[in-house]
């Protein structure tokens, strides 16, 4: 027999009713709540439905299953991820404020939209194999992007180029994500820039071909 979950206080009333896309962003909004508190193997669909303020049946009728839910919601994730790095290297034509924006762009990343960030970096399903293809792709799109720039501007090869992409990014996933753990002990924009100080006194070591 299933067992019910109590309504957490963050229960929103039913009865509502919503247009279908307004209603999937409601319940994936309910269900990144419960997944970041919870995790996956932890999050109930019960709770879900609860939180978002319908039944489980309206629930299924847009999911069919958890892992589906959670999918769609790490999609939305990974692509806000790939985008913001995208607009990044598109602010400017100057690399060293290109470096700048990226960082920024992870630092932001990790620093928004309710902790999301977990859901990417720090899943409990990373490797199940669609969560972690979703994942590697995502940062393997920011590192070509990243990549593509640098063989352009220097003499590198183009596996020179991508190593220091997925070298560049890393860093900046990782010095992001860390940051998050020190609860602000170095101010946000401070720590961008630190990072990003230490990024561009290596690339920019590269002669420029351009």
């Amino acid at each position: 027999m299933e067992t019910r979950v109590t309504a957490t206080p963050d229960a929103k009333p039913r009865g509502t009713r919503l247009p279908r896309l307004a209603r999937r962003r409601q319940l994936l909004s309910a269900a990144q709540e419960v997944f970041v508190e919870n995790g996956y193997h932890a999050a109930a669909m019960d709770e879900i439905a609860d939180r978002a303020g319908v039944s489980k049946p309206v629930l299924y009728q847009h999911f069919p299953g958890k892992l589906e839910l959670y999918l769609a919601l790490l999609d939305l994730h990974v692509d806000d991820m790939v985008n913001r790095v995208r607009d990044a290297l598109a602010s400017t034509h100057e690399n060293k404020l290109r470096v700048q924006a990226t960082f920024r762009a992870f630092f932001d990343f990790v620093s928004t939209q309710g902790e999301a960030f977990r859901l990417v970096f720090e899943s409990d399903l990373r490797n199940v194999a669609p969560v972690r293809q979703r994942v590697e792709r995502s940062l393997q799109e920011c590192a070509e992007m990243v990549s593509a720039l640098i063989q352009e501007d220097t003499g590198c090869t183009s596996d020179e180029a991508h190593l220091l992409g997925v070298g560049l990014v890393g860093m900046a996933e990782v010095s992001a994500r860390y940051w998050v753990t020190t609860h602000g002990s170095i101010p946000k924009d401070a720590a961008e820039q630190l990072m990003a100080r230490l990024s561009w006194r290596g690339i920019s070591g590269f002669p420029r071909t351009a």
